[in-house]
């Protein structure tokens, strides 16, 4: 929904967390769930490490917006679907989250989510998307060969999406 979209970027902060450049993350450096490689192609220039540390909320809002949230079609998804779709493409890229919202509701599993797809989700209940997503969401995060060093947090945040999402949707 529309008006979900600072709410649910609030929440995906908090997961997101701040600098960080852990030499596991195939990301590399990264800020507000924002790496290096994203933040210089959205600015179109390469920055430091020190320009990657000052970025805030309100700086990379705008790209969340666009290039996550606008393109799974958050306004148009039902309360909790929204912010559980979103979250799931920052974490593992739009195109696989779109493919989990149309294997969860029946669609054809191309990666763009467009009419066809909404009208499923319209027709299913929002509660069984979130956890049916959710479950398909953490058990594709259990094969990454990084999940022996992440998992303990996928698999946290994973539940705490599902758990704020139902919320959302009322469930």
């Amino acid at each position: 929904m529309r008006e979900n979209f600072d709410k649910s970027l609030a929440e995906l902060l908090k997961h997101e967390g701040g600098f960080s450049a852990h030499p596991q993350d195939p990301g590399g450096v990264t800020n507000l769930g924002v790496t290096q490689a994203v933040w210089e192609d959205w600015i179109d220039r390469a920055v430091s490490e020190e320009n990657m540390k000052a970025l805030t909320p309100a700086k990379v809002a705008p790209l969340y917006r666009e290039m996550y949230w606008d393109r799974i079609k958050g306004d148009k998804l039902p309360s909790g679907v929204d912010y559980c779709v979103f979250d799931a493409a920052v974490n593992s890229g739009v195109s696989r989250a779109a493919k989990w919202l149309q294997t969860t509701v029946g669609a054809v599993a191309d990666g763009a989510i467009g009419e066809q797809t909404l009208k499923q989700v319209l027709l299913t209940n929002p509660q069984m998307i979130i956890d049916k997503y959710s479950a398909n969401r953490l058990a594709f995060l259990q094969r990454l060969a990084t999940w022996p060093t992440f998992g303990k947090g996928w698999e946290r945040r994973v539940e705490e999406v599902r758990v704020a999402a139902l919320k959302m949707c009322g469930g």
